[in-house]
């Protein structure tokens, strides 16, 4: 199935994610394989390996099934399918406000807008958002602390707005671009959980999991990510699922950190018998409240596939 045209260059995410992976994909190239079949990303947040295999024409003519348990994330990601006209329309409002009220404009679409309206919405989670509460999204995105998504016990968002001096708010070029891809017929956009993977996917598909990290301390856990969390059971219940697609031929990358859970469970003799490695690699710390705790860190990429020298 032939690509839409669009500029390789302009292909890339348009939003900030707690986790995304851009720094990592010099690393992560090195374990895609030659040929696969579907290509799947059960946790996609800002979609960076995702949008980086489309503009390295990695995915010609390959299934792309892209899904997230944040349904507002993927409603986000249907509604630039359908409307990006009407999104870079709206988000071009947003960004001229904020540019004269700062932070006036970041808690009045917060609290006023954003908040009241998704509530308001029949199934607040389902289906693709209006242009205008898509607009929105990006902009608390693009503007909020660090990149955060975070729903509060009413299940209203409450990040607070960062500290930037010239948040770049309407990416125009990639957000026309982000369209063009998602609106392609080999995309396929879908809400639910990781574990649906054991019923689809098929030997010789690639699947990319990115899962929120096991924390490396008892004060280092991010899982407000979705109204659940995401436990050490979670885990458990997701490395067994890794051994089952193994076992079955699929192709598997994993992402997570080297906390002492994840080298349990992917050093293990079954993981290695599997055929999965895993493999540190320096990364940068991005969520702390301190500055000066942010730093180098090692993160594991997990795979069965054979690491390339370069790519």
């Amino acid at each position: 199935m032939p690509h839409v045209a669009t500029e390789p260059a302009t292909v890339r995410p348009f939003l900030k994610w707690a986790g995304g992976k851009r720094q990592l994909l010099r690393e992560l190239r090195r374990f895609v394989p030659a040929s696969f079949g579907a290509y799947h990303e059960p946790f996609l947040g800002s979609g960076a390996m995702f949008f980086d295999l489309w503009r390295q024409e990695r995915l010609e003519g390959v299934p792309c099934r892209l899904g997230d348990a944040n349904a507002d994330l993927i409603g986000v990601y249907q509604t630039l399918a359908r409307d990006v006209d009407g999104v870079i329309r709206e988000l071009r409002a947003l960004a001229l406000a904020h540019e004269k009220q700062g932070a006036a404009a970041y808690y009045r679409v917060r609290d006023e807008l954003f908040n009241p309206q998704r509530r308001s919405r029949p199934c607040p989670t389902a289906g693709a958002y209006p242009a205008a509460l898509a607009a929105m999204f990006i902009y608390l995105n693009r503007t909020g602390y660090n990149g955060l998504f975070r729903l509060n016990s009413r299940g209203d968002f409450n990040v607070p707005m960062g500290r930037y001096a010239a948040p770049r708010i309407c990416d125009e070029a990639a957000l026309r671009a982000a369209g063009t891809v998602l609106s392609s017929a080999s995309v396929h956009l879908i809400v639910g959980s990781y574990t649906r993977l054991a019923e689809t996917a098929r030997p010789g598909d690639l699947i990319y999991f990115d899962p929120p990290y096991s924390p490396l301390s008892s004060t280092a856990r991010f899982t407000a990510y979705t109204p659940a969390s995401f436990s050490d059971d979670d885990q458990r219940v997701l490395q067994q699922l890794v051994l089952r697609l193994a076992a079955r031929g699929c192709w598997l990358i994993l992402s997570n950190s080297t906390a002492p859970l994840v080298t349990d469970l992917y050093g293990s003799a079954e993981a290695r018998a599997a055929g999965l490695r895993t493999y540190r690699i320096p990364a940068r710390r991005a969520i702390n409240s301190k500055a000066t705790r942010r730093g180098a860190v090692s993160e594991y990429i997990i795979s069965n596939v054979p690491r390339a020298s370069s790519r």
